[in-house]
């Protein structure tokens, strides 16, 4: 039980992850790799200013700033030199992995005075994976409501109808670079608090960490886009609630293939295929039924 509740709380904290990449593939259609160095970056910040006994509010907003900082670098790349945005992600992804080597001057922190974490700070539950559970939930549910609000204020829907039709809204005066900037900012600082709270979690930040984990956010928000289209949903709140949904199922798939007792070495190759078959899930059903 133990197993599949740490399986639960890494998918909310995977969530946040899932929010970044939600906004940047699903509203402005950029296929942002960032994530990678941008979520290892979270957690390289957060290790670092922990070890030099940082306050929490102040480590939470020098990751959001940083995670920003990023994602606007992916932007003005892409708007301004006018960069390919996959190149302009790569680019970055690659420069952050010596910025996040510069940052923690070593390949591996530990974190070992838990009493200074989000979770040793706040106590809800005298259990501490419930804490550990609830404080994670409350965090990732505040995250979502702002970004729900964000979405349906006028800023809002002018960062989905660039994503929907840039030319109309280029056309109605909406400066569309800035947006796709904003977004990948916002996308990308998201990302980031993803690490600050998998390395709180984990107990320690490492230079690895991101590599491949824009494939856990791309699964959660393919199998969330395979709901929504199925049920056609159009409201921004239940969106966002199934890419929450969506990173935390991802998490048990994983959870429940090394319960099996699937060798871990092959857990990259189980998450490239299960995938592969959400990706392909709403195909085989269309030709199902055009059959």
């Amino acid at each position: 039980m133990g197993f599949y509740l740490s399986a639960l709380i890494m998918g909310l904290c995977l969530s946040m992850l899932a929010l970044g990449i939600f906004i940047s593939m699903k509203i402005f259609n950029i296929p942002d790799i960032t994530t990678d160095g941008s979520y290892t970056l979270g957690g390289a910040v957060t290790a670092v200013m922990f070890m030099h006994q940082q306050n929490i509010w102040l480590v939470l907003l020098a990751v959001a700033a940083s995670g920003a900082i990023a994602g606007a670098l992916t932007g003005l790349i892409h708007t301004k030199l006018k960069i390919n945005a996959l190149l302009a992600g790569i680019l970055v992804m690659t420069a952050l992995y010596s910025v996040n080597l510069i940052i923690m001057q070593r390949s591996n922190i530990p974190l070992t005075d838990a009493s200074k974490l989000l979770f040793g700070l706040i106590h809800i539950s005298k259990v501490d994976d419930q804490n550990t559970l609830l404080i994670v939930l409350l965090f990732v549910v505040a995250a979502t409501l702002i970004i729900g609000y964000l979405l349906k204020t006028d800023f809002g829907v002018a960062m989905r109808a660039t994503g929907n039709s840039e030319s109309m809204v280029r056309a109605l005066g909406v400066n569309t670079d800035r947006m796709k900037i904003i977004g990948l900012a916002l996308a990308n600082a998201l990302t980031a608090l993803s690490g600050f709270l998998v390395t709180q979690f984990q107990l320690f930040a490492d230079i690895s960490m991101g590599i491949g984990v824009v494939i856990v956010g791309l699964g959660s928000v393919i199998i969330a886009e395979t709901v929504i289209n199925w049920l056609r949903i159009t409201s921004v709140w239940a969106s966002l609630a199934l890419v929450l949904a969506g990173a935390i199922i991802f998490q048990f798939v994983l959870a429940f293939t090394l319960s099996i007792g699937i060798d871990a070495n092959y857990l990259k190759m189980v998450t490239a295929a299960f995938v592969l078959l959400i990706v392909s899930l709403p195909r085989i059903t269309l030709r199902g039924r055009a059959a």
